[in-house]
């Protein structure tokens, strides 16, 4: 029994504006009917990749930084240039979150949330687009533990400044915890997505998560088929119901 990620959840206030500049920045497409960016021919779930999910709220982002970011892959100096310069017309803003003097360029889509392009990297050479999901986290070796045992993906690196882990397939984007000193401040608009495999149990899935160290976690959710929950540092994600 294990999870896969199957696609991050951005929350926002204009759905279609903030699924347009995503479809956009990662030369994707948007369904119009369920606002999931993913590229053109992609049937859901993907083994290894992971789509974007952009959801209806109520309230705006507030001034806190999100837990949850996306990194973007380039693969030279010049690409690096040419898709900043890109996702600023789109509609991206540069965002100071304290990075000081780093080589790679920290932007937020039109509603704020924080990303970041990266320089070339031979690690991300073959992740598409999206070159990791991060998040950040007071204990890297904690979140590894928990991630690993509730995902079906592979844990590729460990210490205590940041871990990793990526698909069985060794191939898409990465998943990865980067220990910083801020603790978690309000509600993350960005959150990870899981899906039981075929054949397994939701629910026994979700018993099996609390088991690991999740607690139940009420955004005000009614009566909906998937289940919210929170890792042992408090980062949100839900468990899907199979579909």
């Amino acid at each position: 029994m294990a999870l896969r990620p199957v696609q991050v959840n951005i929350k926002a206030v204009d759905v279609s504006a903030v699924g347009l500049f995503w479809a956009e920045a990662l030369g994707r497409h948007m369904s119009g009917v369920t606002r999931l960016v993913a590229p053109v021919g992609f049937v859901w779930p993907d083994p290894v990749d992971v789509c974007i999910d952009v959801v209806p709220v109520p309230e705006p982002k507030t001034t806190a930084k999100n837990r949850v970011h996306l990194d973007l892959a380039t693969t030279s100096a010049a690409h690096r240039t040419e898709l900043v310069a890109r996702l600023r017309a789109l509609g991206a803003t540069p965002v100071d979150v304290g990075q000081g003097d780093v080589p790679w360029t920290v932007l937020a889509d039109p509603e704020g949330n924080e990303f970041c392009v990266l320089e070339p990297r031979d690690i991300y050479r073959d992740t598409g687009p999206i070159a990791a999901v991060v998040v950040d986290c007071v204990d890297p070796r904690a979140m590894a533990r928990f991630w690993d045992a509730a995902t079906d993906w592979t844990l590729h690196e460990v210490n205590d400044h940041q871990a990793s882990l990526r698909s069985a397939q060794d191939v898409g984007p990465y998943l990865e915890f980067i220990r910083t000193p801020e603790t978690k401040a309000g509600d993350d608009r960005v959150h990870l997505d899981l899906l039981p495999r075929p054949g397994d149990d939701k629910e026994a899935e979700v018993a099996r998560l609390r088991a690991l160290g999740a607690t139940d976690l009420d955004v005000g959710q009614v009566d909906v088929p998937w289940t919210c929950l929170s890792d042992p540092e408090g980062h949100a994600f839900c468990v899907l119901a199979p579909s």
